[in-house]
């Protein structure tokens, strides 16, 4: 070996490359044929449980930026708690049933009325199995792990059973019931809808003020030529009217304008604010009355002179707006609907499913679509001089979320899962849970309490039947025996089997009814609401797989799903099993654009995952999760990934670092123990060892935020601005075998190693890359064990003196940073620095017992007594001590870089320092006669 080749002793060339898009794949296609994530499994046989059960996504389209942080979310947590002391399998799922998919094939030219229904229903599944292999690709792209070969679904014979069981659950509790109330029916789907079904969005419609003419004043009001001035924004209802609701507490006040010899009531707060809006001059108030006194007034339907509408108390007028009188239909709307059922009154709701007024409505209704109705309605108000004022009024309005068209309140006869017999266990149930954010308790439960029942039955046909027949009188049947035999049937046939039997052949043999003395039976032609669907996979996943868990230790999944998934799959949990389906629960935000928008194909404003992947690598998207707060909504840009890019590289070139470093290095052979390092080296261990419990503890609390503050934190100004910087000129510089290589090698081995360890469960493509260039038992990263926290003696002292130490090398860098500023030096190895301490910091440099030359990145170094500073010095005197820089005397070493006084004292070296000289004559004595060569 000739001498230059000594310059860099340690820093041996590897291939570690980059190309991140190319290799992730490649490591991704070994990781499934070598079945890591089974080995996994394997491993962990025996070890305490951790399951955390996947959100089912829709199976519709390709993956977004959101699916992405929320399966990478999932796939941190899993592969460190599998590191961790885990059994923690992972088992993805698809939610596959649902009118989108009908929606796609509906679009693609299929007709489902000029089919039978399975033919259409297998089209749909052939859609949906489609859709979940093309989102399955785009999740293991991801590099998230699971058991991907066996997912779940929810169109699968065996879920569909545990399905059915579950409704026979509900059942059995005597929450299965039939009614006819109004719920959110969605015309542009031709179905019912769930809440979480329905997204708001601010419209405009016309606000009507009109007169009812009272015909039975109860002797509180005159019968003659008196008016109930009512108000509504959703005119096109009024033909349903029934009814007048007045709150009990308010005051009413009769009232005469000048020019008009009617009377009118209105809520005395509102009085003067509506007299301006009407024109009226001159308002003569002739009595003021409770509006419990006016309970039971009659007055006439505007539209149909024989039909009486009741006045009623009611506890949802306010003084908002308005009149204090509310138009009241009860086929319209839940407050509606519920006083009218206390009233007695008809649920009247002339419109059909497509959102067109039927006959019942009118004659000049009849086939009118509801919003066009409105108009019709105002104008008839006109033509009987009965309006008297309308305006256009902008507030919040429910819409489909998936046609995303508004919907009406309607009353149709549905199925319901009854959530006010069991809410009291519910929201016991949410009391065990633990939430992060904490804030997400608070919002279930409210939910929870302001819930009214569920409407599950939809009518569609891509979904698990109701399990319901119907006797030759009509009555409904739902026994034990029918529901288990139904659930037996759809394990063995799936669900198809519904459609393609008669109602007898679905029954068990020989079973009878009451309600069938003929022994005729029909069945059911609805489906269940999706949300039962997916709300059942408690059962139809955890408690059926012998791998997972019931309850499971978390749910994750977007905020929306208080509304979704967490709210339906705790109310069947509940209904089950009288307890949640988890332990914990974790809830996200939305992913939206740069400017704040939300993510719209239609307003081309989406960044996809693959296209991210395709141009950076899958790690970035990865690290890009940890770097923003994933309990609010996270704003998505490329030059966000493109930030994240330049993280990536100095994580990695960090790591490479290391390894270059450490790869003539065998921690069975080298190794240092931990009470013989050099104590730089000791401090630097025991700052890895507060660096692995921080991290731990991040995992452990879900913060991956925080995490990444402190991987780059510990990598930028621990490793990289600190120690490493200069560590180099010792493992570089000393003997191959010297002690205080050795001693920065065991360092920065075990840093490398617990940088993989710890980085796995973020960046699994990177790890697993670097573990091949280390020297550790294990074939994969993922099949280690995460570091342990060491207790090192003596470990606080050691941190409290160094840490005081670095607020000495900060005035340090900053007098060298204005020599080179003055041009009083180059570099810091050309300084020769002089610090002036007091008692105190030189006890400090005592009990660090360390070469500060070397620490502080200097040729030479004395210690002088504070109080010698001269006027040339800078003082720091809060920190004890004072400074002086001046460029250190002789020449620089070719070898170490630092300027010496004893270059060439080695005639065989002459352009190296004494101590270089006698390391090569060591390590390289055939050098002594070649000479010394620059490299």
């Amino acid at each position: 070996m000739r001498v230059k080749d000594t310059l860099n002793l340690g820093k041996t060339k590897f291939k570690m490359r980059g190309n991140l898009p190319v290799k992730e794949a490649e490591r991704e296609q070994a990781w499934d044929e070598n079945e890591v994530y089974q080995l996994r499994q394997k491993l962990n046989e025996g070890k305490p449980s951790f399951v955390l059960h996947d959100g089912p996504p829709y199976a519709n389209g390709d993956i977004h930026m959101g699916h992405a942080m929320n399966k990478i979310s999932k796939d941190i947590i899993v592969r460190y708690k599998s590191m961790n002391g885990f059994r923690a399998p992972y088992v993805p799922g698809w939610d596959t049933h649902g009118l989108p998919i009908e929606q796609q094939l509906t679009k693609a030219g299929y007709d489902r009325k000029k089919m039978t229904t399975n033919e259409f229903r297998k089209l749909c599944r052939d859609y949906a199995l489609e859709q979940v292999e093309r989102q399955k690709a785009g999740f293991k792209r991801l590099g998230v792990a699971g058991d991907w070969d066996n997912p779940y679904l929810t169109l699968k014979p065996e879920f569909e059973a545990q399905e059915v069981r579950v409704f026979g659950a509900f059942a059995k509790r005597g929450l299965i019931y039939k009614g006819k109330k109004p719920v959110y029916w969605s015309w542009s789907s031709e179905s019912a809808l769930a809440e979480a079904e329905v997204e708001y969005h601010d419209i405009t419609s016309p606000s009507a003020f009109y007169g009812e003419k009272v015909v039975d004043g109860k002797g509180v009001l005159e019968n003659d030529n008196t008016y109930m001035v009512v108000w509504t924004t959703t005119p096109w209802t009024i033909p349903a009217s029934e009814g007048i609701t007045v709150d009990a507490d308010f005051d009413y006040s009769v009232v005469q304008p000048e020019g008009d010899d009617r009377k009118f009531v209105i809520a005395t707060e509102l009085l003067a604010k509506d007299e301006e809006l009407f024109g009226w001059k001159n308002v003569k108030e002739l009595k003021v009355v409770k509006g419990r006194d006016l309970e039971y007034v009659l007055a006439e339907h505007p539209f149909d002179h024989d039909r009486k509408l009741v006045t009623m108390l009611g506890d949802f007028v306010t003084l908002d707006a308005g009149t204090g009188l509310v138009h009241t239909a009860p086929g319209y709307g839940e407050d509606d609907f519920n006083i009218g059922r206390q009233y007695d009154l008809d649920i009247f709701a002339p419109v059909d499913d497509k959102g067109y007024l039927t006959e019942e409505a009118g004659a000049d209704f009849a086939g009118v679509f509801y919003d066009d109705a409105n108009e019709i309605a105002l104008d008839k108000l006109k033509e009987q001089n009965l309006l008297l004022d309308y305006m256009p009024i902008e507030h919040s309005y429910p819409f489909d979320w998936r046609t995303k068209k508004p919907i009406i309140f309607r009353a149709t006869p549905q199925w319901f899962a009854s959530v006010d017999k069991i809410k009291d266990e519910i929201l016991d149930a949410i009391d065990e849970v633990e939430f992060f954010p904490s804030w997400g308790k608070v919002r279930l439960a409210n939910m929870i309490k302001n819930r009214g029942d569920w409407v599950i039955s939809r009518q569609r046909v891509w979904g698990v039947p109701l399990p319901i027949f119907y006797g030759e009188d009509g009555e409904a049947i739902i026994t034990e025996e029918t529901v288990n035999h139904v659930a037996d049937l759809f394990a063995e046939y799936g669900s198809d089997v519904w459609f393609e039997r008669d109602a007898k052949d679905l029954l068990p043999e020989g079973f009878t009814s009451e309600h069938s003395p003929n022994g005729e039976f029909t069945k059911e032609n609805d489906i269940m609401d999706v949300w039962f669907d997916s709300g059942s996979s408690h059962q139809g996943v955890l408690a059926e797989r012998d791998e997972l868990t019931y309850p499971a230790d978390m749910y994750l999944e977007g905020s929306d799903q208080y509304r979704g998934w967490f709210n339906s799959s705790l109310i069947t949990s509940v209904a089950v099993s009288g307890h949640a389906p988890y332990k914990q629960v974790v809830s996200q935000g939305f992913t939206l654009d740069g400017e704040g928008h939300k993510m719209s194909k239609s307003l081309g404003n989406t960044i996809a995952p693959d296209e991210v992947i395709k141009k950076m690598g899958a790690e970035i998207v990865r690290l890009w999760v940890t770097s923003v707060d994933t309990s609010a909504d996270v704003r998505v840009s490329i030059d966000n990934f493109v930030k994240i890019s330049d993280s990536y590289k100095k994580i990695r070139n960090t790591v490479r670092y290391l390894l270059a470093n450490t790869s003539d290095f065998d921690p069975k052979t080298n190794a240092v123990d931990f009470n013989d390092l050099e104590s730089a080296d000791k401090y630097m261990m025991v700052a890895l060892n507060e660096f692995v419990k921080g991290a731990k503890a991040d995992y452990d609390n879900y913060d991956f935020l925080d995490l990444n503050k402190k991987l780059s934190n510990f990598i930028i100004n621990d490793l990289s601005a600190f120690y490493l910087d200069f560590a180099k000129d010792v493992v570089y510089i000393d003997r191959e075998d010297g002690h205080k290589r050795r001693s920065m090698q065991t360092v920065m081995y075990a840093a490398a190693v617990a940088l993989t360890k710890l980085m796995t469960p973020v960046l699994p493509h990177t790890a697993e890359e670097v573990w091949e260039f280390l020297k550790e038992p294990e074939d994969y990263v993922q099949l280690s064990e995460m570091p342990e926290v060491q207790d090192y003696a003596g470990a606080d002292e050691l941190l409290t003196n160094w840490h005081k130490f670095m607020e000495v090398r900060g005035d340090v860098l900053k007098v060298l940073e204005e020599a080179r500023d003055n041009k009083l030096i180059g570099k810091s190895s050309e300084a020769a620095l002089t610090i002036y301490a007091t008692t105190g910091v030189k006890d400090l440099f005592t009990k660090l017992d360390t070469d500060l030359a070397t620490v502080l990145m200097v040729s030479q170094l004395n210690v002088e007594d504070f109080e010698a500073a001269g006027d040339d010095a800078e003082k720091f005197d809060s920190d004890g001590l004072a400074l002086a820089v001046k460029h250190a005397e002789g020449q620089v070493c070719e070898r170490c870089r630092l300027t010496k006084t004893d270059v060439g004292a080695d005639t065989d070296y002459p352009t190296l320092c004494a101590s270089c000289a006698e390391i090569v004559r060591s390590e390289f004595p055939e050098t002594a006669t070649e000479g010394f060569e620059e490299k």
